[in-house]
């Protein structure tokens, strides 16, 4: 009993420890990446909703991502624009990127030069699933405007590669957003036209509102 008491006081504090460090191979493990194609499951909570979504995302630097939803939805950032399209939709929605007010925002870290511990405030690590761990703390508000709704952020990290296999956003007012990846594949070919949306018939793409 007093071993496993033992185990169970240092295995927090090794944790504690560790958060420079893990923080660190999370950074190199992204900034040697150039693309990255994964399956995702997206669950969103709050408002008097609670949604699971799935689809694919593919991510290349510098800035350009884009999430393809199993419903056909689809949200395209080319590097200077987001663009978010629903079938069926006589419009599509775009917004310069600098503007951008959406929970899928805070991914874009792994576009650029990755520093997690200047990127989130108290940064602390916590057991995860699978023998993962979890990274959280309060953005510091210096990846865009939407960023400044959210309360706290959690990467959920593979110890062993530095890799993010989940993402949870909590917003002020009480939502949360979830993203888990699986099957990932790093540097994968991802060419310009994967990022730049081409209008169905019929539809228009108007300049949505920036955040207020």
């Amino acid at each position: 009993m007093k071993f496993l008491l033992l185990a169970m006081w240092i295995a927090p504090a090794a944790l504690a420890q560790d958060v420079h460090a893990l923080a660190t191979k999370v950074d190199v493990h992204y900034n040697h990446l150039t693309s990255l194609r994964a399956a995702y499951t997206e669950h969103f909570s709050g408002m008097g909703m609670n949604r699971t979504e799935q689809g694919t995302l593919l991510l290349r630097k510098p800035g350009r991502m884009r999430w393809t939803y199993a419903d056909g939805k689809l949200f395209v950032l080319d590097g200077k624009f987001a663009i978010s399209y629903t079938p069926g939709d006589p419009q599509a929605q775009r917004v310069p990127a600098k503007q951008l007010d959406d929970m899928r925002s805070p991914l874009r870290f792994l576009l650029g030069h990755t520093q997690l511990e200047k990127e989130m405030d108290n940064l602390q690590a916590t057991p995860a699933a699978n023998g993962n761990v979890t990274l959280s703390g309060t953005p510091h508000y210096a990846m865009g405007p939407g960023d400044q709704r959210v309360q706290k952020m959690a990467v959920t990290v593979a110890p062993a590669t530095g890799a993010i296999t989940g993402l949870r956003v909590e917003e002020i007012d009480g939502s949360v957003t979830e993203f888990t990846f699986t099957n990932m594949q790093e540097n994968v070919p991802a060419a310009d036209a994967e990022f730049h949306f081409t209008p169905p018939a019929g539809v228009t793409v108007i300049d949505g509102m920036p955040p207020a």
